[in-house]
């Protein structure tokens, strides 16, 4: 299967095409903690709040706004790390949508490393399996064949036996 060049070569744009979107997921790690941020700073509201429930997915607070109304907003808190049941802290949220909160003094920065590093296994492993395709297709390869690159890939004359 992989002894035909079309095969090697789809095989490496689709490994191209699945890095590319990891590339790009990593750059939402980073855009996406960015514009919240921005958001935030732009009207922001202080408020003391109360961790209520630490999750793998979220962490829920409540806190009261300065017009009095609680918000317990429904996608968590950004950057919990670090937080627990029960404990109280300093919240900045955007005044115009309250669901915005994030633990006061805490950065998109956070996100740079995990999406680094995220970004660095991802180039580890593309480059790996763009290794192992060209290396199971050299393989799978017949002794003496070479493939000359001046025809085109349809060419019937493509494959050509090297003079022994």
């Amino acid at each position: 299967m992989l002894t035909h060049p079309r095969v090697r070569r789809r095989l490496h744009q689709l490994i191209l095409i699945l890095y590319a979107l990891v590339m790009l997921g990593m750059a939402a790690m980073v855009i996406g903690p960015f514009l919240n941020d921005r958001t935030i700073e732009a009207n922001p509201g202080r408020a003391l709040a109360t961790v209520r429930d630490v999750s793998t997915l979220r962490t829920t607070v409540d806190y009261t706004d300065e017009q009095g109304v609680l918000h317990t907003p429904a996608a968590g808190l950004l950057y919990p790390t670090g937080l627990g049941e029960g404990q109280r802290v300093w919240v900045l949220y955007d005044r115009g949508n309250p669901e915005l909160v994030k633990v006061e003094g805490r950065e998109w920065t956070l996100a740079v490393i995990p999406a680094l590093s995220s970004a660095a296994v991802a180039s580890v492993v593309a480059a790996g399996l763009w290794w192992a395709v060209g290396a199971a297709g050299r393989r799978a390869e017949p002794a003496g064949t070479r493939i000359n690159p001046e025809l085109g890939p349809d060419s019937p004359d493509r494959d050509v036996k090297e003079a022994q």
